[in-house]
């Protein structure tokens, strides 16, 4: 179920999101009786399941690994890689795998869908999560986008229960602005980057925050990125601290850039 995607892939590509991942729902997969984590569409070669399945395992060491792709030959030119704890199976967003999986993660698969497409895609990936239980929120969903070298990265984190956050992460020596992450919004925030919508308010003003920042650049890209972050906290609501600030990251409410109907 979907399309078959270019599967452009590179190695190391997704090691931000891996890292977010890893610090922010580690303890859930910790917790899983049997965590099941979905490399979604992992392209033309299977490098990011592989490297997915020794991230999680530093932090979980029972995690396992299924890579689903729509495309056979990709499946089967991946097979070589199995190995124990990662199997790659023929599949798309019916998610053939069992049980339901604490973590999918779908990087720069719905780029070329169309927007009006995406909530009914992110609907039938969250009911394919662990659900939500006493002492858990259930399995994660992130879906995003990044550049070919994983420079630049925005995703949103989804539960059972739907969307919950978006994230902007890049490589602060290569950023002249946060609005250069604009053209890494996931497909359903990228065409609301316009006058009027939560998104853009949010760049607007995060760029404003980093030109009064400037003094701090003296210090480092990363010292001016996290003063500017701290200054945003003031007007928006930013879920995470300087820890994760510090990684070239923030995090923001979901509801906070939510498309306007």
């Amino acid at each position: 179920m979907g399309t078959v995607t270019r599967g452009t892939t590179n190695p190391n590509r997704l090691r931000r999101m891996d890292r977010w991942i890893v610090a922010t729902h580690g303890a859930e997969l910790r917790r899983a009786a049997d965590p099941v984590a979905v490399d979604l569409g992992y392209g033309a070669a299977p490098w990011t399941a592989v490297e997915l399945l020794h991230r999680l395992r530093a932090v979980a060491p029972h995690a396992r690994v299924v890579g689903v792709e729509i495309d056979p030959a990709r499946v089967a030119a991946a097979e070589p890689y199995a190995r124990a704890g990662l199997v790659f199976r023929h599949g798309g967003f019916e998610v053939p795998v069992s049980p339901a999986p604490s973590l999918i993660r779908a990087a720069n698969v719905l780029r070329q869908y169309d927007e009006e497409e995406v909530a009914t895609v992110w609907r039938r990936l969250c009911a394919r999560l662990a659900p939500a239980s006493e002492g858990s929120r259930g399995g994660l969903l992130v879906e995003g986008t990044c550049d070919e070298i994983g420079r630049r990265h925005v995703w949103v984190a989804l539960g059972p229960e739907g969307p919950r956050t978006v994230t902007l992460a890049t490589r602060l020596g290569s950023l002249d602005r946060p609005s250069d992450l604009a053209e890494r919004l996931p497909k359903a925030l990228i065409h609301r980057n316009v006058p009027g919508e939560p998104v853009h308010a949010f760049l607007r003003d995060f760029d404003r925050a980093w030109a009064a920042a400037a003094p701090y650049a003296s210090y480092g890209a990363r010292q001016r990125w996290m003063r500017a972050v701290r200054d945003l906290t003031a007007d928006w609501p930013v879920t995470d601290g300087p820890a994760r600030w510090r990684q070239g990251e923030v995090t923001v409410r979901w509801e906070a850039l939510a498309p306007r109907e």
